[in-house]
């Protein structure tokens, strides 16, 4: 099963440890599911978890090797198709990853945007607690 998961999960996990984005990574870890990403969502990630407010809540050394295992260890799309459908055109590159991998599942904590579509082509676009049954 293929999944993308949209930057804001990625940070939360770094934020709660313990917490149900944490364990959607470590089941990513454990291999229950395919990660998908792009260098757009690296950079994207890394530049999140440099801003000074997040900076106070996570471990900088934790927000590194979590950078590292995800460049390492998930899919890592170098081209993605341009998409322009969500009001944020910074989020667009999610669903392009989705696109470009027919991704199963794209989990966001996005409900202003991202949630509101609920699918997009193949992919279905979830919440964490949603994505959290499928791995029960």
């Amino acid at each position: 099963m293929r999944v993308v998961l949209d930057t804001n999960i990625l940070v939360s996990a770094l934020i709660v440890p313990h917490g149900t984005p944490d364990l959607l990574y470590q089941a990513w870890r454990a291999g229950r599911f395919v990660l998908v990403t792009s260098e757009e969502q690296l950079d994207e990630f890394r530049r999140v978890t440099r801003y000074p407010k997040i900076r106070s809540y996570i471990q900088p050394a934790l927000a590194g090797t979590m950078y590292n295992e995800i460049r390492q260890l998930a899919v890592v799309i170098d081209k993605l198709p341009q998409i322009d459908i969500l009001r944020d055109p910074a989020d667009n590159f999610l669903l392009a990853m989705a696109l470009a991998e027919k991704a199963h599942y794209l989990v966001s904590g996005d409900k202003r945007d991202v949630l509101k579509l609920r699918r997009y082509g193949p992919t279905k676009i979830i919440s964490v607690k949603q994505f959290t049954k499928f791995l029960s």
